[in-house]
């Protein structure tokens, strides 16, 4: 497979959740290799999208969404989950695609032992704290550019999904812009997450 180019994710969020969605990505670590087959996102943008880290501008803590495109956005909620996101739209201008769930297709025996409570091996990367976990993922990834060939996290074109097996809706969780359709999932996969709507009443898990 193909590894995924900047040029690729240069553009909207909205179109590169849908591009994502059968891609592959990829951890290499001494512990050895897990790879996961994208099968839920959800698209983030700027100053237009309340529900964005970069709603209100540029922090220290959001300046990797600020691009270029193609590097991994990690950051950290409710004291103890990471999760993980794809930067995406044109250097200088922000964006990024939630990576929600994946289902396993290299490496499950070492996802297993980085998720020993999930009982069934479908959910062991649902869900994007699950997701990030497996991988190995942590904050010390923040950054990484998911475009080089030698990056310990890279990103990889898949089998395309059909138009008919593809669901979006309202994204998960979120706080304000509850309604709006940008989650994007493969219909039928064991590995989806359940959906929560959003309040303000917790915390928000976005990008």
């Amino acid at each position: 497979m193909a590894q995924v180019t900047r040029d690729e994710l240069a553009h909207d969020p909205l179109w590169v959740a849908r591009h994502l969605l059968g891609c592959e990505l990829r951890s290499t670590s001494p512990q050895g290799d897990v790879r996961v087959r994208l099968v839920e996102v959800e698209a983030y943008r700027g100053g237009d999208d309340p529900a964005s880290h970069c709603y209100r501008g540029r922090t220290e803590r959001n300046a990797v969404m600020f691009g270029p495109a193609g590097h991994l956005y990690v950051y950290f909620v409710y004291g103890m989950h990471f999760c993980i996101n794809v930067v995406c739209l044109t250097d200088g201008v922000p964006g990024a695609v939630l990576l929600r769930a994946g289902e396993i297709t290299t490496g499950a025996d070492l996802a297993r032992t980085r998720r020993p409570a999930v009982r069934k091996d479908a959910q062991l990367a649902s869900g994007p704290a699950r997701l990030a976990s497996v991988l190995g993922i942590t904050g010390e990834h923040n950054g990484i550019d998911l475009t080089a060939p030698d990056s310990p996290i890279t990103l990889h074109n898949g089998h395309p999904v059909d138009e008919d097996d593809v669901r979006t809706g309202p994204r998960v969780g979120v706080a304000t812009a509850m309604d709006l359709p940008w989650r994007s999932w493969v219909d039928g996969s064991p590995a989806v997450s359940a959906y929560r709507r959003g309040g303000r009443r917790r915390p928000r898990d976005r990008a």
